[in-house]
């Protein structure tokens, strides 16, 4: 069985009244005594006497009644400036509860209400921005998803009724399945990367074996595109402890990125610098444009020739969540270079 719940307003009311009246209670029971003790009577009568004492008597009584009730209505007053603030703030947060992200212009007089609406104020502008993302994620999913599914579907009809050749469009489905899987791997990792409930578990590795394990995966496609692999890595292991699969996505994603648009080079190094361990991948390309720097971690962001734009978001979001930074240059010789730094 629930306990019984009572308002605010009401304790303060109750428990304010009742300190008051045991004061005053108090405070005639003292003066009755004092007055009896100086008159030298064993015991003073309030009501029904002329005597000095008993006027004085009935006239504590009075002042103590007053002062009680006067008390009782300024206590009432009292719990109501201090419960309508925190109503207020209960609306508030309901409203957010129900998905209405516009922040209140309430000013409190009390520091900590203040601090309170502040904070809420605070989290209302980050779930606006929050639930604006999400719309555009969702929106732009929507259309990654459709580009592949229509070209499918045209070919595989074109197929049906005699149109195409159907080896060559089915080279073209295989590529656009290929297209779409990558997709939803990708958002597979984003979700799981984004979840606040995501726990991962960690262990101690050797990044430049990561980095060529990564680089071995991609040989084939480097070779078939007449890219080659230079590197500039550190002579001793660099031990880490991190999440070896996450890791090694971001690592991959790089890589992958610098395949599409090197030109015949992709210069690979990882080094220990004081307390950070720095890896930079390179390419001979044209680069990213002065304008589209600020933007390539993004979500669906691409490049000229890019996929989906979800691979560097990717890439962002797991150097972040170790406590790293990943950022995007050009090089002297016009190629692009991202390098992420990890705290050791």
């Amino acid at each position: 069985m629930g306990t019984k719940k009572v308002k605010i307003r009401r304790r303060i009311l109750v428990a304010f009244s009742a300190v008051l009246f045991f004061s005053f209670a108090l405070t005639g029971i003292i003066f009755n005594v004092t007055i009896t003790m100086f008159s030298g009577r064993a015991g003073l009568e309030l009501a029904g006497t002329n005597a000095p004492e008993g006027r004085a008597g009935l006239v504590l009584v009075a002042l103590v009644s007053i002062m009680f009730i006067v008390s009782v209505v300024a206590s009432y007053f009292l719990s109501n400036s201090i419960t309508k603030p925190i109503e207020e703030l209960g609306k508030f947060a309901l409203n957010i509860g129900k998905g209405e992200f516009t922040p209140n212009d309430f000013n409190f007089n009390e520091l900590e209400l203040e601090d309170l609406n502040k904070a809420l104020n605070k989290s209302v502008q980050q779930l606006a921005a929050y639930d604006s993302e999400q719309k555009t994620f969702f929106q732009n999913v929507s259309h990654e998803l459709r580009t592949p599914l229509m070209s499918i579907k045209c070919y595989a009809e074109g197929i049906s009724v005699g149109l195409m050749e159907p080896q060559q469009a089915s080279e073209t489905i295989l590529q656009e399945t290929d297209r779409l899987s990558e997709l939803v791997s990708d958002l597979l990792y984003i979700s799981k990367i984004d979840s606040i409930a995501t726990a991962y578990t960690t262990e101690k590795i050797d990044l430049l074996k990561i980095i060529r394990d990564s680089i071995e995966r991609q040989q084939a496609i480097a070779e078939k595109r007449q890219i080659r692999f230079s590197y500039d890595l550190d002579s001793k292991a660099i031990d880490y402890v991190c999440s070896s699969a996450l890791i090694t996505r971001a690592l991959d994603n790089l890589i992958s990125n610098a395949i599409r648009y090197a030109a015949s080079e992709i210069v690979i190094s990882c080094h220990k610098k004081g307390n950070y361990a720095m890896i930079c991948v390179s390419d001979d390309g044209k680069g990213v444009d002065p304008e589209d720097l600020p933007h390539v971690f993004e979500r669906f962001y691409k490049g000229p020739n890019g996929n989906h734009g979800i691979g560097l978001s990717i890439v962002k979001s797991i150097v972040e969540q170790h406590n790293g930074r990943v950022s995007a240059s050009n090089t002297e010789g016009g190629g692009a270079a991202f390098t992420m730094t990890l705290p050791l």
